[in-house]
């Protein structure tokens, strides 16, 4: 697999951060240059309603971009999948894409939220003329095994995508886009998870398979006693 120093793996992950911040936020820069030079209450109104909406769209892509690219919570912290499964609504709402997210609350690993999140945004590249992604989750902490699919017109897996999740060596270097495709792969070694990805007609199914050790130490906490 490509490898990256540190350094320019933080880079280009600031860089998608900022990509996926910076039309919300050239927005409202512009409502509020409608807003100082614009007298017409109506033409006013519509100023405040844009800066409304890109304020809430730049707050979820932040909360987002947080707990899929940063370090919520403290070293080795597990984290609710209730929070990711709020930041992915938030990061969809009002958009061409719905959510649908099946199974119940969990805590898993800060790095396996990170992982379900990141498919997440793979899952909706597929469909760019909206459609549905929906999650299925099952396991906890670091066994957490994940099922991430796209439903929608032409959904498709780009070839970029598909020669990053089968860990075939990149044909392009590595930049500002295809990190977070990167920095998937990355996740899922961390998480000792296998990527699978099965492609039909209109949807796209990413998913995860927990080390053998991890599913099984899982089963053996939620087994009855005997």
């Amino acid at each position: 697999m490509t490898s990256l120093t540190p350094l320019d793996l933080a880079a280009l992950l600031c860089s998608r951060v900022c990509h996926d911040v910076i039309s919300p936020v050239g927005a409202i820069i512009n409502g509020l240059e409608v807003l100082d030079g614009e007298q017409d209450e109506e033409m006013r109104t519509v100023a405040m309603e844009l800066i409304k909406k890109s304020a809430i769209s730049a707050a979820a892509r932040l909360q987002f971009c947080r707990l899929a690219f940063g370090a919520a919570g403290s070293y080795g912290a597990m984290i609710d999948t209730g929070d990711a499964e709020k930041a992915a609504r938030d990061l969809f709402a009002n958009g061409r894409t719905a959510l649908e997210w099946r199974g119940e609350r969990r805590m898993a690993s800060r790095n396996s939220v990170k992982l379900l999140l990141n498919l997440c945004l793979i899952a909706a590249g597929t469909v760019p003329r909206g459609g549905v992604i929906a999650v299925d989750l099952s396991g906890d902490g670091d066994a957490m095994a994940m099922t991430v699919e796209a439903k929608g017109p032409n959904a498709r897996l780009s070839h970029s995508a598909a020669d990053f999740l089968s860990n075939a060596p990149p044909k392009d270097a590595i930049d500002g886009h295809s990190i977070q495709l990167y920095f998937t792969t990355l996740l899922a070694r961390e998480c000792h998870a296998t990527l699978n990805v099965s492609t039909e007609p209109e949807s796209v199914t990413l998913a995860t398979v927990p080390a053998p050790r991890l599913a099984e130490a899982s089963a053996a906490v939620h087994s009855p006693a005997a």
